[in-house]
């Protein structure tokens, strides 16, 4: 534990965030301003970008003072020799959230009095957890356990998240996902194409919803703009209320919009993606689905969750898990609230 009245600037090195990152991430941020609340708070993204900076920016005011974004660190062990990384400037605490030891080498050799890194148990650490320590699978819990390990306090992982969503994103979700109906969410895309269950599926179980008196919302991004002329042509009743008008345009996909939406929603049914963060913080009950990736690692933050995970149906390829379990968990959860 450090002596938390001395330290007057603190850095946080990460690799990048990407938009689950940056929610799941968001307890650890808020922890760290409460125990430094005079300290400048720099945040210091080592490979690539941080939404910080970008989506989540609105949400971080009054946290983070200042971002680091593309600070090449974490690249290549060339790193480790040379001009240090920020050079010229000094550290009262700099916590490393990376577990490769090249790669915390390379973060400590940014000017520091103190220096926290889980990399090699804790070997580079100026504190160190008790030697019966075990590493959690949750990325959140690992982030909070080294602001544990530098203040003495502690800092449980939560099950909900306030995030202040903006009036005028909840009149507009108001406007788009109006009371009369029972929203059911898809969201079909992600960030990477093999961890999409099938859309043909998502477009299956939609219409079996359709029947049943649900109302399909679709949540469709940037990345998979392509696919709304499939859905609207196999759906028609179908809402994709980001894609209504010039909405993109209008909104440019702020999450915090997709989240004022999901509060609204009876359920919603999503991939491993940033979008089932957010339709988790927003409170839907959520059918979680999971291939390649790990659920552990990364869980949404919701207790109001069912995960149905590839691998119990032979493969980790998305296209194994059947259409069945996943419209039978929807009805689960719909009835669970239902009966709440």
């Amino acid at each position: 534990m450090l002596n938390c009245d001395e330290i007057k600037s603190v850095l946080v090195h990460v690799g990048l965030d990407r938009l689950g990152d940056g929610l799941l991430k968001l307890p650890f941020v808020r922890g760290l301003r409460r125990a430094f609340p005079n300290a400048q708070l720099t945040w210091f993204a080592g490979k690539e970008t941080t939404v910080y900076a970008h989506a989540l920016a609105n949400s971080i005011t009054n946290d983070i003072d200042e971002i680091i974004e593309f600070g090449s660190v974490g690249l290549t062990p060339k790193e480790l020799i040379g001009k240090r990384p920020l050079s010229g400037r000094h550290f009262d605490l700099v916590i490393d959230t990376q577990r490769n030891f090249w790669t915390a080498l390379s973060a400590k050799r940014i000017r520091h009095q103190y220096f926290i890194s889980p990399a090699a148990k804790f070997l580079l650490s100026s504190a160190r957890p008790n030697r019966h320590y075990k590493f959690p699978k949750s990325m959140q819990r690992q982030m909070l356990d080294l602001l544990e390990l530098c203040t003495g306090s502690s800092f449980p992982v939560p099950n909900s998240l306030d995030l202040n969503i903006p009036e005028h994103h909840q009149q507009h979700a108001r406007a788009l996902l109006p009371s009369s109906a029972r929203y059911i969410g898809f969201a079909p895309g992600s960030g990477g194409r093999p961890k999409c269950w099938p859309l043909e599926r998502y477009i299956e179980v939609a219409k079996l919803i359709e029947t049943e008196g649900g109302t399909p919302v679709f949540f469709i991004g940037p990345q998979e703009e392509e696919w709304t002329p499939i859905i609207t042509a196999q759906v028609p009743t179908a809402l994709l209320p980001l894609q209504i008008g010039d909405g993109p345009t209008q909104h440019g996909y702020d999450p915090l919009l997709s989240i004022a939406l999901g509060q609204r929603l009876n359920a919603a049914v999503s991939n491993d993606s940033g979008i089932a963060h957010m339709l988790a913080v927003a409170g839907a009950p959520l059918v979680a689905l999971y291939g390649p990736t790990v659920y552990e690692k990364f869980p949404p933050m919701t207790e109001n969750i069912h995960v149905i995970r590839a691998g119990d149906y032979g493969s980790r390829e998305m296209s194994s898990i059947p259409v069945t379990p996943v419209a039978n968990a929807i009805k689960g959860l719909l009835a669970k609230s239902d009966g709440a």
